[in-house]
């Protein structure tokens, strides 16, 4: 079945097997022609005709055509001859079979139509009165082409079972990929939103500490610089527990979703809260019901607290923020204004808008960014809510 599966075109060691092949259907044309009783003699010239059939073989599967047409033109006289008709049958019925096997159906029929036609010609001329063994030649011939092309069909429907299967592995092999690829981002897009969050709130906390201690020692505000250091303390330990909470995932061998409850708008006020303590004025509203789904509540979160740092980093001092949530037509509609400065000019761009871009479009939505015609910045989203959102994937 290895043998019939493999493509007799493309197997290895192809001229060596067949070259192997040629000796043993010459040894046995030698012994048919030394032992088996009917026809004459061949004598030197049959002899010479009959190894002569068999030496295109070894390359019977580069040129087919062109070896059965070598075979038959030293076949044809050796019958011609009335030598023992049975000894150059195996050479060519190899030829045969493999024009069968490799050659078009329609060529191998337009060629087994002339090779019959040929044999009833020869026959009438030789042997008038055979007509057993003008059926068995023409029954030999048919059986042989028809087995040809059986094989043929069959190696093709094999290869297309392997091709299919090899696609199919192909496309699982991607998928893995894309899930890893996307994967890694969401990773990254939740620690860049953690770290960038509570690292702009230290520095700030920690400026306002170093500021009291500077501004005049004799009169230290004990009570400012300790508020200050419990800030810093209780900032530190939420990012330790967010980040615990974000890399677990990297230590999951399994599929469960080990990631544990996604932050969501009930996490807005902390993070008003937090932006307060950092100096910014923070108004915020949230009109949202109940049937947030959870995936557009994290996502919703982590726009809120990005914008939020923005602002407290490239605001100014003391900036006015206004953060507003509200449901509207089947969707979220987020808002984040200030009345800060905005960005430096010319500073090196973050990751920051683009992670948010894509953390919009991981649950179906857009965002818009950019400075406002009245000064300050302007973050806005819109989430849908529909059931067309691809929850808790992101």
């Amino acid at each position: 079945m290895a043998a019939i599966n493999r493509d007799p075109l493309t197997a290895p060691h192809a001229v060596r097997n067949d070259a192997v092949l040629a000796v043993f259907t010459a040894a046995l044309a030698t012994v048919l022609a030394l032992l088996v009783g009917h026809g004459r003699d061949p004598g030197a010239p049959g002899w010479a005709l009959l190894l002569a059939a068999h030496l295109p073989l070894p390359w019977r599967r580069r040129r087919p055509l062109l070896v059965l047409l070598l075979v038959l033109v030293p076949v044809v006289p050796y019958h011609a001859l009335d030598n023992n008709h049975a000894a150059p049958v195996a050479a060519t019925m190899v030829a045969l079979y493999t024009v069968a096997a490799t050659v078009p159906p329609r060529r191998t029929l337009l060629l087994g139509t002339v090779l019959i036609g040929a044999t009833l010609t020869l026959n009438a001329l030789t042997n008038p009165d055979g007509f057993v063994e003008l059926v068995r030649i023409t029954g030999w011939v048919v059986a042989v082409l028809v087995f040809g092309v059986d094989v043929r069909y069959y190696r093709q429907y094999v290869a297309a079972i392997v091709e299919r299967a090899e696609r199919a592995e192909r496309t699982r092999e991607e998928e893995a990929r894309r899930r890893v690829a996307e994967e890694r981002l969401r990773i990254a897009r939740d620690l860049h939103d953690l770290l960038a969050h509570s690292i702009t709130l230290i520095g700030v906390q920690t400026s306002v500490a170093a500021h009291v201690l500077a501004a005049d020692p004799e009169r230290l505000d004990r009570e400012t610089v300790a508020k200050a250091l419990d800030d810093i303390a209780e900032t530190c330990r939420a990012a330790r527990g967010e980040l615990r909470t974000t890399l677990e995932v990297l230590r999951d061998n399994g599929t469960a979703d080990v990631r544990g409850p996604l932050a969501g708008l009930d996490g807005v006020p902390d993070l008003v809260e937090a932006a307060r303590l950092a100096g910014a004025r923070v108004e915020h509203s949230v009109r949202v019901g109940d049937a947030v789904p959870p995936a557009v509540g994290a996502a919703a979160y982590r726009l809120v607290q990005e914008a939020l740092t923005n602002a407290v980093r490239h605001a100014g001092p003391e900036p006015a923020v206004r953060v507003d949530l509200r449901e509207e037509d089947g969707v979220l509609r987020l808002s984040v204004v200030d009345d800060g400065t905005g960005p430096t000019p010319g500073g090196t761009p973050g990751f920051g808008l683009v992670g948010m871009r894509e953390r919009a479009r991981s649950v179906g939505g857009t965002l818009d960014a950019g400075p406002r015609a009245g000064g300050g910045y302007r973050v806005s989203a819109t989430l849908p809510l529909t059931p067309a959102t691809r929850e808790g994937t992101r």
